[in-house]
């Protein structure tokens, strides 16, 4: 009798350490934390550039016309801003940005989906998408002229064969990493075909898909980058590749340091302002991030 006494707190102690390590912690992160964590750092990281750069032009280690002053950028940007034409040609650039990767990710979705359930498409397919992957998209850009011209369409293809191939084989990688009985299970409450492809390897699958929608992305804005700077024309309008193209046949270095930092700024905050989001909320509902 004093055994089974002794066996029920102990029971009791076991469910209730399971029981524990199943909850997930409602960690609320304060204000002061995010500051601390996610804007000190970034901005502390800039300033630091800034003052090396200070203090590289103030030493003279190079001509002035190669590493100008930090304030003649600042005097490019604000004379677009005093032109109106800053916002304009951002958003030139990120609008066809943007437009490009949705095309992308209509196409490289199912693509991926066929690739990483098909043997057969994925023997066939499976090297040339990596292939593609590892191909720098400036590559397609003369051939995408000399098939459509100096035109939007070029642009959009140059954008497409660099992004469709990041974000399939992010699709496949994430359904590698499905667990078989997930899709069992799904199978036995009737989810097969489209409907286990929606409600089962999908979700599974997101964390390896918001990867490589990410890096479908980056290399969406590359190419783009690439074939505005390769591919400029005055029908194409004003954008950040063309305006960087400008400034260097110009000999405008203040310029080029401007257009390359508003390149760098816009990948940047496309990433902060739309993934890392997505990221952080597909973790939390894992339980594997702070809320």
């Amino acid at each position: 009798m004093a055994s089974t006494d002794t066996a029920g707190p102990d029971l009791a102690g076991l469910e209730a350490g399971l029981d524990a390590l199943d909850a997930v912690p409602d960690r609320r992160v304060s204000w002061r934390q995010v500051l601390l964590r996610k804007v000190l750092p970034p901005v502390t990281a800039v300033v630091l550039v800034l003052a090396v750069w200070k203090l590289l032009v103030v030493a003279g280690v190079t001509d002035d016309y190669k590493l100008p002053d930090p304030s003649a950028v600042w005097g490019s940007l604000r004379e677009l801003w005093l032109n109106g034409t800053l916002f304009d040609i951002i958003w030139t650039s990120v609008s066809r940005g943007l437009l490009g990767f949705v095309a992308a990710l209509v196409i490289g979705t199912p693509l991926g989906l066929v690739v990483a359930r098909v043997p057969f498409v994925r023997a066939a397919l499976g090297p040339v998408l990596s292939g593609l992957q590892s191909l720098p998209s400036v590559a397609w850009v003369p051939a995408a002229v000399i098939w459509l011209g100096i035109t939007d369409a070029a642009m959009y293809t140059v954008i497409l064969l660099g992004a469709v191939p990041s974000i399939a084989n992010g699709l496949v990688s994430g359904i590698d990493q499905v667990p078989p009985l997930y899709l069992r299970a799904g199978r036995t409450l009737g989810a097969t075909g489209a409907r286990g492809a929606r409600f089962v390897l999908l979700p599974a699958a997101l964390p390896g898909y918001i990867a490589g929608l990410k890096q479908g992305w980056a290399f969406s804005w590359r190419s783009l980058m690439a074939a505005e700077l390769i591919a400029s024309s005055p029908d194409l309008g004003l954008g950040l590749g063309q305006y960087l193209e400008n400034a260097r046949t110009d000999s405008d270095m203040p310029g080029v340091l401007l257009g390359i930092l508003l390149i760098l700024f816009v990948g940047i905050a496309i990433d902060l302002a739309v993934f890392s989001p997505l990221e952080r909320r597909v973790l939390r509902t894992r339980g594997l991030a702070a809320r």
